[in-house]
């Protein structure tokens, strides 16, 4: 008894032995999967029903959406236009008919029945006015031969409203009409025709693209388990991305080109953003980890590299933003949520999905047997990948200049780029407007369908005839002016050559007055560009301001050459301070930026070569050549390629640095990064230059351009530029890669971005 109380003692005063330690509590990425794998049942019962009330919703979006939008909306032309709208109640012609007879369009009875048909259409629903070659005698408006005569119309409403009236009128309309055959065109015909043709590319685009990406997730992942997953999330990512342009239509004028081109990215990304997951998973798998610790590493890496890949995408977007440009503005606004739609989708439904599929990720390997057989099958170490990397890290300096320069020369085409706004000539070619706007462009004298119009708002009645006549006469003189008509009557040379007609009222009220300048030059054209210069020169009595077509290219070229430097700012600027916090390098970001812009040269000498100057025309397809590119077009294809672009180079940092801060080995790092990533990069970049790449299977040529520039764009970038450019310029860099200051490296102890 008495030594079971000493063992007693002895043993109470032992210490005790501390608790075992517990890990520390997961956080972020890691965390959320694991929540979403608990709770998968409700995971996919609040999916099912948000897919299914985004797909009611956004059934109705093509409808909402905006077909202008191409000009700057606080230029001088667009001050003019809205000035005779509200206070004139007039402005440019919108709707055109071209009205063909049997014979002479100034024969008696021709004319009385176009003043018909003139005062018909004044009195129809939505037409604000109608003026017609009989109405005004203007030579301008009757064709060379004298057979077809023009019917200028102004549609009442925005442009929404005139465009989808201008589809009912050119219903109504066209076709025999007494002695004349009729056709529409014009700024709204055109864009109806645009709004319905776009409808049509989409449900093609999508029936294309879908089906190749399957293939190509299927050659890179061989299970067909494996390569529904991505397409899955597509699917509901372009399903939401629908109901997103419908909300966004309602707070703003969003593009019809904004549903196009943005489901195309958001189904390219979100598969691509799954297509990293699924592969980090199945590396886990492979390792050993149990399928629960599989899903929440899976996140922990490669959806923090998700998360930093869509940053890097919204934030090249944003820099759209910067253009006062409809047209950008609201692809800059669906891009940016459609991207980050397809991030969100991507890390909400692969953890509770890839806990159900487990291990059966690897199930029905249809391409097994041919993938054992394809070049750069092999893993780590023996790859093609692996090859050009080790290669490339030998001679850095010949196999980067060598790229270096191909790429620059294949930019050499962009020099001589010439630039317009959207016309007819985006539609297909045999399209009704279209013919019918060649038709005028040949057949008539004058541009007296897109005339240049000049507000005086401040010009008061009394005392004001003496000097509008000198203006007017002054305005008359400048070259390639047929001829001015106002409140005073016609001017030419000069000289005045007809007195005040029935419609001079329409020119002025008691604060002021607006005058319509005919010319003889293309408003799309270089000429007309320095037409309208001409005429904002000429000393006015009062504030002038200008408008028309013309006037809208110059102010809009304008305003995307003042503002260019703001959005390269926000890009470069954001896109440095994410890599840095990404990587902790300064170096780094300063290479991407360089490279990422290098990987563009190529789709924008491609823009020029094929689609202004008409060389290759077969590879996308037949369009209207007009010797020119959409002026926008330009601006946004860099911000979306760019974003593009640093999306897969911080997919490819991502697993360079893992690498390095595991071995500090530079050299080694990077062949590791690239064999790791090569195959994986390939195959992203594939889907997504399919995707875009359909878009070039449109009958409109704007779209053609936008596809075919980022599918080359994006290509370029995941062979040369990822393949050889960065490994050649990493190794020469060696460890100074890594480098930033030292005041840096401790703001980036504390500030930089960690997994998990």
């Amino acid at each position: 008894m008495k030594h079971s109380d000493q063992t007693t003692r002895a043993v109470a005063a032992e210490p005790l032995a501390p608790p075992p330690a517990q890990p520390p509590p997961e956080r972020g990425l890691a965390s959320l999967a694991r929540r979403l794998v608990r709770r998968r049942t409700p995971v996919f019962l609040l999916i099912a029903a948000v897919s299914l009330a985004a797909a009611l919703f956004g059934a109705g979006a093509a409808g909402d959406l905006s077909s202008g939008g191409y000009t700057a909306s606080d230029s001088e032309s667009a001050k003019a236009e809205q000035l005779l709208a509200d206070r004139f109640g007039t402005g440019s012609p919108n709707m055109v008919l071209l009205a063909t007879g049997e014979g002479q369009v100034a024969d008696p009875a021709a004319a009385e029945a176009g003043t018909e048909l003139t005062g018909r259409i004044r009195e129809l629903e939505g037409v604000g006015y109608a003026e017609s070659y009989w109405t005004s005698q203007d030579p301008a408006l009757r064709s060379k031969d004298g057979r077809s005569a023009l019917i200028l119309v102004r549609l009442s409403g925005d442009e929404n409203e005139a465009t989808h009236r201008s589809g009912e009128l050119a219903e109504e309309l066209s076709g025999k009409q007494g002695e004349f055959t009729v056709t529409a065109t014009g700024r709204a015909p055109i864009n109806d025709a645009l709004e319905k043709q776009s409808e049509e590319d989409l449900t093609k685009a999508e029936l294309i693209g879908a089906p190749l990406t399957l293939i190509i997730l299927l050659a890179a992942f061989g299970s067909l388990v494996a390569a529904l997953l991505p397409l899955l999330v597509g699917v509901v990512s372009v399903v939401c991305t629908l109901a997103v342009l419908r909300l966004l239509a309602g707070f703003t004028d969003v593009s019809l080109f904004a549903m196009n081109v943005t489901t195309a990215l958001g189904f390219g990304l979100a598969v691509d953003y799954s297509l990293f997951i699924v592969t980090r998973y199945r590396e886990e798998l492979a390792r050993g980890s149990e399928v629960v610790e599989a899903i929440a590493h899976s996140l922990r890496t490669a959806g923090r590299t998700v998360l930093f890949s869509a940053l890097t995408v919204v934030l090249s977007l944003a820099a759209l933003l910067v253009f006062p440009i409809a047209f950008l503005q609201s692809l800059a606004y669906a891009g940016i949520a459609v991207v980050s739609l397809a991030a969100v989708t991507s890390l909400v439904i692969l953890p509770p999905t890839l806990a159900v599929i487990g291990r059966r990720i690897d199930r029905l390997d249809v391409f097994a047997g041919l993938r054992r057989r394809l070049p750069g099958a092999a893993t780590e170490g023996g790859g093609v990948w692996h090859g050009l990397a080790t290669g490339v890290m030998r001679r850095p300096v010949l196999a980067g200049a060598g790229v270096a320069v191909l790429l620059i020369a294949l930019a050499l085409p962009f020099a001589h780029a010439r630039f317009g706004l959207t016309d007819d000539r985006i539609l297909p070619q045999g399209a009704p407007a279209q013919t019918a706007a060649d038709t005028i462009r040949s057949g008539f004298d004058g541009a007296g369908t897109a005339p240049v119009t000049v507000v005086l708002p401040d010009l008061p009645e009394d005392g004001r005839d003496a000097e509008l006549t000198d203006y007017m006469a002054a305005l008359s003189r400048t070259d390639g002016t047929v001829r001015v008509d106002g409140p005073l009557g016609s001017w030419a040379t000069g000289q005045q050559v007809a007195e005040p007609g029935p419609t001079a009222g329409t020119f002025a009220d008691a604060r002021g007055v607006w005058l319509n300048v005919v010319s003889d030059t293309n408003p799309n054209s270089a000429a007309g560009e320095r037409h309208t210069e001409d005429v904002r020169e000429v000393r006015a009595p009062a504030e002038a301001l200008v408008g028309g077509e013309a006037a809208s290219l110059v102010d809009t070229k304008d305003s995307l050459m003042e503002r260019i430097p703001y959005a390269v700012a926000v890009i470069a600027l954001s896109m440095l301070i994410l890599l840095f916090l990404f990587t902790g390098s300064l170096v780094v970001p300063l290479q991407a930026l360089v490279l990422n812009t290098l990987s563009l040269t190529a789709s924008f000498g491609a823009m020029v070569y094929v689609f202004q100057d008409g060389h290759l025309k077969w590879l996308v397809g037949d369009f209207v050549h007009t010797g020119q590119l959409e002026v926008t077009v330009p601006v946004l294809m860099f911000c979306v390629a760019f974003g593009l672009s640093m999306d897969y180079t911080v997919f490819l940092l991502s697993r360079i640095r893992e690498e390095y801060l595991a071995t500090g080995d530079n050299t080694r790092a990077v062949v590791f990064g690239i064999d790791h990533t090569g195959r994986l990069i390939t195959a992203a970049a594939l889907v997504v230059a399919t995707v875009l790449g359909a878009l070039a299977t449109s009958e409109l040529s704007l779209l053609k351009l936008l596809g075919a520039g980022l599918a080359l764009a994006v290509l370029v970038d995941a062979t040369l530029v990822r393949g050889i450019l960065v490994p050649a310029v990493m190794k020469l860099c060696g460890r100074a890669n890594w480098w930033a200051p030292a005041p840096l490296r401790r703001l980036h102890d504390k500030v930089g971005l960690r997994d998990g």
